[in-house]
């Protein structure tokens, strides 16, 4: 089965068929840094590390950039209340966003761009429509000409004319059209500004993206994703400036988180419902709000409640129990395979269902509840285990299996991996070689007890020797 994903632009799934085959090249839409995280950033940032770390799961080269929005009128705004410079504040932020995705388990990018750090490559690009005549000045203001891209609008399914109607209820007469956007701004007194060939000033919100994408990962690259608030006029915009200046499709896919909620509102500074990473991973389990995050299709909006991530964290305890008593059977030695009962069968088909539901546009929360049915099926066989039933091999082997399907989501991260089952012809031999050396040792024979822990040994077998009986485990 192809990996399915759904595409904002053609509003359907598609086959993933990236540009170079086994490499994806995805770009996400960071934050704007003059504010703490909220509970939006950490569900958008975690969605895509999930789709990247099962890319990679799936054989992929993955080059994720997510970048940093370091230069906006919010930012100028909060540092002028603060009576700090723009960089200062904009660097703290950053740095307590790193801090709060580390907490939920996202992991760093591959490249993290800041836009201060970028601005040679947006004036380029800025140059390149102006010289098309695609773009224009005035008053050291440079705007994006939207009439010129006739594709615009493609991306949102927008009505042009209901959003010019809009638009011109605060329009700027200077534009050509209510719809022209900037992409270069004229600075204003003791604003962050950089020279350019339209006089002092700095980039416009939208052109960032475009340069930083492209010039990390080239004039057209596979993915590029954010939460649907982005889609109009951000994601829309970009499409516009970077195929209008390149003549070529910018990107292949575009994918778009929903929002999260509480009760009937969505989450808004405006609303006063804003809840930060930082305040949520005081109040909960960091893994118990993943797991909880990851119980909604990305694409759906995710209904906040308190209580459902406390119901998260007892089912994570129930899965951190199971794997961690497997990892203590382990410590007691490397189990030779017995008799399975037809568990690794139902274990292989889990994993097949795992697969399936993943390649269906990422549906985390279908591959949540393959894992709680693995992690019972487990603990039914545990069970019989105790019992002397059924043999500790199999059990492991299909722990092991639920433990790397749960670290495909960022799940079971601090959880040590139980030691892997050996081959079913050497385990033979090793258990008949400690059964001869324990009836040695009843004996009394302890020259045939030690040639046999030698002979043990030339196997890559250390045996101890403990007042609960014999153990024994692998060189490691």
């Amino acid at each position: 089965m192809a990996l399915k994903i759904y595409n904002t632009l053609t509003r359907r799934k598609e086959d993933l068929v990236p540009l170079h085959p086994g490499e994806v090249r995805m770009y996400v839409c960071g934050v704007t840094v003059y504010d703490l995280s909220h509970i939006g950033h950490g569900r958008s940032a975690l969605v895509f590390d999930v789709i990247r770390r099962y890319l990679r799961f799936r054989g992929y080269q993955v080059r994720l950039v997510r970048n940093f929005t370091d230069v906006d009128d919010k930012i100028i705004k909060r540092a002028r209340e603060e009576g700090v410079p723009p960089r200062e504040l904009a660097e703290r932020y950053v740095e307590e966003y790193r801090k709060d995705m580390a907490a939920l388990g996202v992991q760093e990018a591959d490249v993290e761009p800041k836009a201060t750090d970028h601005i040679p490559q947006m004036i380029s690009l800025i140059k390149r429509l102006v010289a098309k005549g695609l773009a224009y000045q005035v008053d050291g203001d440079v705007y994006f000409e939207v009439k010129r891209f006739p594709r615009y609008g493609r991306l949102s399914g927008a009505n042009l004319e209901e959003l010019r109607a809009g638009a011109r209820v605060e329009v700027d007469e200077r534009k050509r059209d209510p719809l022209d956007f900037a992409l270069w701004k004229a600075s204003k007194e003791e604003e962050p500004a950089w020279e350019s060939p339209w006089g002092r000033g700095r980039p416009g919100w939208h052109i960032e993206c475009s340069a930083m994408s492209m010039h990390y990962l080239g004039e057209s690259f596979d993915l590029h994703a954010g939460g649907e608030d982005l889609i109009f006029p951000h994601h829309e915009n970009e499409i516009a400036q970077s195929e209008a200046a390149t003549g070529r499709p910018f990107v292949r896919y575009w994918v778009h988180n929903g929002f999260v909620n509480f009760g009937a509102e969505k989450m808004s500074k405006s609303l006063g419902n804003v809840l930060t990473v930082k305040e949520l991973v005081r109040r909960h389990d960091p893994e118990a709000i993943r797991l909880y995050l990851l119980g909604t299709h990305y694409r759906n909006p995710l209904d906040f409640a308190d209580e459902r991530i406390s119901e998260a964290a007892r089912a994570l305890e129930r899965f951190r129990n199971l794997l961690e008593g497997a990892a203590r059977l382990a410590a007691k030695g490397t189990p030779a395979p017995g008799g399975d009962e037809g568990l690794l069968e139902e274990v292989a088909t889990a994993r097949r269902r795992f697969e399936e539901v993943m390649d269906d546009d990422f549906n985390t929360a279908q591959a949540v509840a393959v894992l709680f049915d693995l992690s019972r099926l487990l603990q039914t066989f545990r069970t019989r285990m105790t019992h002397g039933e059924v043999a500790a091999g199999p059990f492991l082997l299909g722990v092991g299996e639920l433990l790397t399907l749960g670290r495909v989501l960022g799940l079971f991260e601090e959880v040590s991996r139980p030691t892997q089952v050996i081959d079913p012809e050497l385990g033979e031999k090793i258990e008949a070689l400690l059964r001869t050396r324990d009836e040695a040792r009843k004996r009394r024979d302890w020259g045939q007890a030690d040639r046999l822990r030698q002979e043990l040994a030339r196997l890559g077998v250390i045996v101890e020797d403990g007042a609960e009986g014999t153990a024994w485990k692998l060189k490691p």
